[in-house]
């Protein structure tokens, strides 16, 4: 097996890594609106969204077998990661500073005329406020931890492309 093959297998097994990951914090999202009562605002049915297309891309990008299908695929997971942390950054803000609105009157109207929160009405409808806070885990606030999670999505998909596409002479 060529190096060439070897880097683009290592990068289709990253992305199915990462399309679980996602998919698994979706899950624990889920798990904590229904079991533990913590209601989503607009911003974390956004972050959801975003990781929704995060994993969507990553499981599309694994199942391609040519390099410039990969890394489209790659490129739109870093583009939503982006979008992510933007969206998260603003969560964490609004939670530091309570008395900012996360836009509740005007984002909820928007993220429930969303197709999925017509299909999906208990994981991608709006049901609580950004500012509300919930007990931390492992010291970081829920949206601290997407911020994360967003962050290193941005640098590691890159990293790995580079890393596996590195041509050694």
């Amino acid at each position: 097996m060529s190096d060439d093959r070897l880097g683009l297998g290592r990068e289709r097994r990253f992305l199915v890594l990462l399309g679980i990951i996602c998919l698994a914090l979706i899950g624990g999202a889920l798990y904590m609106q229904v079991v533990l009562g913590e209601a989503p605002c607009p911003l974390c049915i956004l972050q959801r969204y975003a990781l929704l297309l995060i994993a969507l891309f990553a499981f599309i990008g694994a199942a391609m077998s040519s390099r410039r299908g990969v890394t489209v695929m790659e490129t739109l997971v870093v583009i939503c990661a982006l979008a992510g942390a933007g969206v998260a950054g603003h969560h964490v803000y609004t939670q530091f500073y309570p008395s900012v609105s996360c836009g509740i009157d005007v984002l909820q109207p928007i993220v429930d005329s969303l197709p999925l929160a017509k299909i999906f009405p208990l994981g991608f409808q709006v049901d609580g406020f950004c500012s509300t806070p919930y007990p931390p885990i492992l010291g970081l606030s829920l949206a601290q931890w997407a911020l994360v999670a967003f962050v290193l999505t941005v640098i590691l998909v890159p990293l790995g492309v580079v890393r596996n596409r590195k041509k050694t002479y």
